[in-house]
């Protein structure tokens, strides 16, 4: 991943600092095909003879020309000296800065630390101080890179640190309470829903006690630095630091901001712990797990060829396939594993895990890749929990439901995605609000007195404007629902997605939505701590389908299983139906209940059910007997006569009615 952030900031004038044609020259930088001043001074040696091909009379003292290479033609042109034009905004009079207001970046943009956790909230609080804040929801906690506003005008919190109006001097700092090699700054503007404003260059101080001071300084002057900042409200941008800096404090002390604005940021900070040799501070807590497992981020290629690994080491309870393509064509793979992988064994619960609905949402992603190779190395290990989770449940793990949005995510990086960029699809269509709205049609019946003898409160179908051809569904979503209709789960969670009110209406699945950070897409080093904070989560509650009652409802004179059979449990307001095989799944807490089986052409059939604290489920069958209506339409459909007892038991039918 770095390598990628690496190419990127190589490239400094398109996208690692942001620096433009108008941002270069507001510090006095530019590219090298546009900049260039007429130098009269002895040219070195070792050009000397390019240098005399452009003049004829040998002397030293030459015009540098560069050679620009364009459709096989060369040209050649004079450099013209650029003036840097005034900045957007400037601070106070009273804020110095430096006279060249450039800054000499590394030759190459190579963020070798990781983030000091900012946006990821592992820096607290009270780590963060001001010089000012315009009101307590812009104080200092408020300016982490890509800390959201609050949703209505006027709300306490917004989305940045802000300084006063009248504050002279604005800085941002952070404590890292460690010893610390400070290398590069991350910083985006203000999200609001009525202001704009972002700092536009500032200078970067440090500190080893809060009270003594000093700059980052340009290698080649001596300077101050000044670092370019935002152009926008959203977009990260880096700079790192022209020599690393090893210190416990740091400083944005904000230069310039959009005019009319106000001195407003939300940063990351790129740092390595170092070690104190004076023993004067505790260590630092190491972020690290001991499973031997692919911490890293994986785009689309890397993805298929683990999960292709996982297969390959664990063929006998591994099957991977897919439910279909994205709108590029990417496929959306699902890993399947079980005891008897690619066929529903009666009466083993079918659960799932769903990640990467926002593609910029990478967490979810990688922890499902990290779970499938646990599963399988643990069982290949003969570990008990896994082996009985294995062969009492098919699981099922789609990784990533928006590939798309992930390869734009995955190739702008760990820290300069932002928030929103990946988030949808590549039409632009956010999946987590693409599901059919099935919640408003269900309350207006209730409020109507419809429901259950009118309208059902379980397998609600599909809107009609919803199965249109014209119909705004991404082929993503239609994929999920198929493979929703298609496979009896009983139990999922989607590692952020709104899919869950539909799952529990349009089908017998029970959902949440899990939230798992606040960081969107963590940096690799940071993989195997939420690995180790959401590993046992993960587990358990794939454990969780075992709670509750599970059966099989029979024809009572076949024993064959009846399919979409209901189960209803009284005082519950919501119905399940049984698979193909007649077999049913129903999630419920201890306690003791009347359950109910009924079937089209088929007498209900009630009984009590106990649910206990063991682990379970509890076995709950039931056997229907046909109705004497049924049993005439099987005989008539075969041809076959009426045997006299179902004659005189449907005339008395027709007598009493």
């Amino acid at each position: 991943m770095w390598g990628l952030l690496l190419a990127l900031a190589t490239f400094a004038p398109a996208v690692g600092v942001n620096l433009g044609a108008s941002g270069a020259s507001v510090l006095g930088l530019a590219s090298p095909a546009t900049t260039e001043a007429p130098v009269s001074t002895p040219a070195p040696r070792s050009s000397q003879a390019e240098l005399s091909a452009g003049n004829k009379n040998g002397t030293s003292e030459q015009h540098v020309r560069i050679r620009v290479i364009k459709k096989k033609k060369i040209i050649m042109k004079k450099r013209k000296k650029l003036t840097p034009p005034r900045p957007p905004a400037t601070a106070r009079a009273s804020v110095t800065t430096s006279p060249a207001r450039t800054l000499d970046l590394p030759e190459k943009q190579e963020p070798d630390c990781p983030p000091l956790g900012l946006e990821s909230l592992r820096v607290s609080d009270n780590q963060l101080d001001a010089s000012s804040s315009q009101s307590f929801g812009l104080g200092p906690h408020r300016g982490r890179l890509n800390i959201q506003s609050g949703l209505e005008d006027g709300d306490l919190f917004d989305g940045a640190w802000c300084a006063e109006q009248q504050d002279a001097e604005p800085w941002l700092q952070v404590d890292a309470r460690h010893p610390t090699r400070f290398s590069g700054i991350i910083t985006q503007g203000r999200n609001s829903i009525w202001r704009y404003d972002w700092v536009t260059s500032y200078k970067v101080q440090f500190s080893n006690d809060s009270l003594a001071w000093w700059g980052s300084k340009n290698r080649s002057s001596g300077m101050d630095a000044v670092f370019p900042a935002n152009s926008d409200p959203e977009t990260p941008v880096l700079n790192l630091l022209p020599e690393p800096q090893v210190a416990r404090f740091i400083r944005l002390l904000p230069q310039t901001w959009l005019q009319g604005g106000a001195s407003c940021l939300r940063a990351e900070i790129l740092a390595c712990p170092v070690s104190d040799p004076n023993g004067l501070f505790p260590e630092v807590p190491v972020l690290g797990s001991s499973d031997t497992l692919d911490f890293r981020h994986h785009d689309y290629k890397a993805m298929r060829k683990l999960m292709k690994q996982v297969n390959e080491q664990c063929p006998n309870i591994t099957r991977v396939y897919s439910i279909g393509r994205s709108h590029q064509g990417l496929k959306l793979y699902v890993m399947e594993m079980s005891d008897q992988p690619g066929e529903h064994e009666l009466g083993e619960p079918e659960v799932r895990y769903v990640a990467g609905m926002h593609g910029n949402e990478a967490l979810g992603r990688e922890l499902l890749l990290l779970l499938m190779q646990f599963l399988c190395r643990e069982f290949l290990r003969g570990d008990p929990r896994v082996t009985r989770l294995l062969t009492e449940t098919r699981i099922h793990l789609l990784p990533s439901m928006n590939p798309d949005g992930y390869e734009t995510a995955f190739h702008r990086g760990s820290e300069l995605v932002g928030w929103a960029e990946g988030r949808w699809n590549h039409q632009g269509i956010d999946l987590n609000h693409n599901f059919a709205d099935l919640n408003t049609p269900l309350w207006e019946a209730e409020d109507d007195g419809l429901v259950p003898d009118t309208v059902p409160n379980h397998h609600l179908p599909l809107p009609t404007y919803y199965t249109l051809p014209n119909a705004t569904v991404a082929p993503e979503t239609r994929a999920v629902i198929k493979w929703m209709e298609r496979i009896p789960f009983v139990l999922s969670a989607n590692l952020h997605g709104g899919m869950n009110d539909f799952s529990y209406l349009h089908t017998n699945c029970f959902e949440v939505t899990v939230e798992l950070s606040c960081d969107k897409f963590p940096h690799e080093n940071e993989l195997p701590q939420e690995w180790e904070n959401n590993k046992d989560a993960l587990l358990t509650y794939l454990e969780q389908v075992r709670m509750g009652i599970a059966g099989v409802v029979k024809d009572k004179d076949t024993e064959i299983g009846i399919a979409d059979a209901v189960i209803a449990v009284d005082g519950i307001n919501h119905d399940v139906t049984t698979a193909w095989g007649g077999d049913y799944w129903r999630l419920l807490t201890p306690g003791d209940y009347v359950v109910t089986a009924s079937a089209e052409g088929y007498h209900a059939a009630t009984r009590n059910c106990r649910v206990t604290f063991e682990e379970g489920p509890v076995p709950c069958n039931f056997h229907l007997t046909k109705t004497p209506k049924q049993r005439l339409r099987e005989l008539l459909a075969a041809g076959a006569k009426v045997p006299p007892d179902l004659r005189r038991r449907l005339e008395r039918l027709r007598g009493q009615n």
